[in-house]
C-alpha cells in the first residue's frame, strides 16, 4: 500500500495468469519461486501460500455444495432459478431507472483529478447509460482504478437504490450500459500503479454516482489506509467514520460505509500481536456534516509504537471537504498527525510515508460525510 508507487511492479508481486493447480496438484514450489523472486518479493511467503490453500479449499467446498444442490433438485431446476435470481435483479433495477432523470456530477479528489459521470436515462427502454467521459487521464501515482473496480462501484450503487431485499448479482447491471474512457484513471494501461484504485478511487466513484442520483451526500470518501511494519511485523487497517445523510434520515456514527466493507481488529488482539498501544479511539461528537438530516460523526484513533516501524498512509479528503446535498453542509476534513518523542506534532500529507521510533504515535482524524437538506 505504498503512497509512493508509480509502477504496478512497485506494489508487490505482479502475477499474470499463473496456473495454481495443475490436474489436482497444487504447484507449491513454482508458487514459492514466483513470490520469492519478484522485484519486490513477498515478505511472508508461508502465509501467502497458506492463504491460497485456504481459498482453494473454500472453492472446493462451494463446488461440493453446488453439486449437492444439483443432485437434490436437478440441473435444469438449479439453472432456471439462477436465471430467475438475475431476472428479478434486472427487473428491480429497471423499476429504479423508470424513476430517474438525466443527471451528471463532478467529483474532485485531493490530488486535483476529477471523476465525472453523466447518467442518461431511457425510461421507455428502461435502460440507463453511465458515462464517465471527461474523467481525468491515467495518473502517474497509484490513484488509478482498473475497469472492474468502476463496474463494481456502479453495481453497488444501483443495488443500493433498489428498495427490495435482493441478492447482489450480475442481473443488476443488465439494463445499464457503462462507458469508461480508455487511458483514464478509471481504465489505466499497464504498467500503471493501481493500489489506491480499489481503496480510494472506488470511494470517489461511489460518492460521485450517489451525487448524480441526488440520493446521498458524500461519505468520508476514503478508507484511511494505515500500514505499518518492520522485518518482523506487518499490519494494515482501514478506519471508519460517519455515514452520509440522505433524504429522511441521518447517517450513523463510527461505521464503515460503501466500499470499505471491513472491521477493525479488536484492541486486545492488536496490542497482543503487535508492539503497539492503542492510546485512544473515540467518536468525535458533532463532527458530521450538518443539514436538515446530518451525517454521522467521525472518529479519531491514536496508536503508539513500542518498536521502530515504517508507516504509510493512503487517505483522502485532507484538502477537499466531502460534499453535502440539497443545501446540506459538507463534512469535515481528515488529518494525519505524528507525535514525536520530543513532543512535536508533525502533520503528514494525505498520502505519506514516515518512520516512527519507539514511543512515537500516529493520530488519524477521519473526514466526515456531508449533510442533506438545509438545516
Amino acid at each position: 500500500m505504498s503512497p509512493l508507487a508509480t509502477n504496478i511492479v512497485e506494489e508487490g508481486v505482479y502475477i499474470d495468469n499463473f496456473k495454481l493447480v495443475d490436474r489436482g496438484r497444487f504447484r507449491e514450489a513454482e508458487l514459492i519461486s514466483l513470490l520469492s523472486n519478484a522485484a519486490y518479493p513477498a515478505r511472508n511467503v508461508v502465509q501467502n501460500v497458506n492463504d491460497l490453500k485456504a481459498q482453494i479449499a473454500a472453492n472446493e467446498k462451494g463446488v461440493a455444495e453446488l453439486a449437492k444442490m444439483i443432485e437434490t433438485f436437478g440441473l435444469n431446476v438449479v439453472s432456471a432459478y439462477m436465471g430467475h435470481v438475475q431476472d428479478n435483479a434486472a427487473e428491480s433495477v429497471a423499476r429504479v431507472i423508470e424513476k430517474l432523470t438525466d443527471s451528471r456530477f463532478d467529483y474532485e479528489m485531493d490530488q486535483g483529478c476529477v471523476v465525472k459521470v453523466r447518467i442518461a436515462v431511457d425510461r421507455k427502454a428502461r435502460r440507463a447509460t453511465v458515462d464517465f467521459t471527461g474523467t481525468s487521464p491515467q495518473r502517474a501515482d497509484n490513484f488509478n482504478a482498473p475497469e472492474p473496480v468502476t463496474r463494481a462501484a456502479v453495481l453497488y450503487v444501483f443495488r443500493v437504490m433498489v428498495q427490495a431485499d435482493i441478492p447482489m448479482n450480475a442481473g443488476c447491471l443488465r439494463n445499464i450500459d457503462i462507458v469508461i474512457p480508455k487511458a483514464s484513471m478509471l481504465s489505466p494501461e499497464y504498467p500503471a500503479a493501481v493500489v489506491a484504485g480499489n481503496v480510494e478511487v472506488s470511494q470517489a466513484v461511489t460518492n460521485c454516482l450517489f451525487g448524480a442520483l441526488g440520493a446521498l451526500a458524500a461519505a468520508q470518501g476514503t478508507m484511511n489506509n494505515v500500514t505499518f511494519g518492520n522485518d518482523r511485523y506487518q499490519y494494515y487497517e482501514t478506519l471508519c467514520s460517519g455515514a452520509p445523510a440522505g433524504e429522511g434520515f441521518d447517517g450513523a456514527s463510527g461505521v464503515h460505509t460503501h466500499m470499505t466493507n471491513s472491521r477493525l481488529t479488536d484492541p486486545e488482539i492488536l496490542e497482543y500481536r503487535f508492539p503497539v498501544v492503542l492510546e485512544d479511539f473515540h467518536i468525535r461528537a458533532g463532527s458530521g456534516g450538518k443539514g436538515r438530516w446530518k451525517a454521522g460523526d467521525g472518529t479519531s484513533r491514536t496508536i503508539r509504537f513500542r518498536e521502530t516501524m515504517d508507516l504509510a498512509i493512503l487517505s483522502g479528503h485532507r484538502r477537499v471537504r466531502p460534499f453535502g446535498l440539497a443545501g446540506g453542509e459538507p463534512g469535515q476534513l481528515g488529518r494525519n498527525i505524528v507525535r514525536r518523542k520530543d513532543g512535536r506534532a508533525e502533520e503528514l500529507k494525505g498520502c505519506d510515508q514516515t518512520v516512527l521510533e519507539a514511543g512515537e504515535a500516529i493520530t488519524i482524524v477521519t473526514p466526515t460525510g456531508g449533510g442533506f437538506g438545509k438545516a
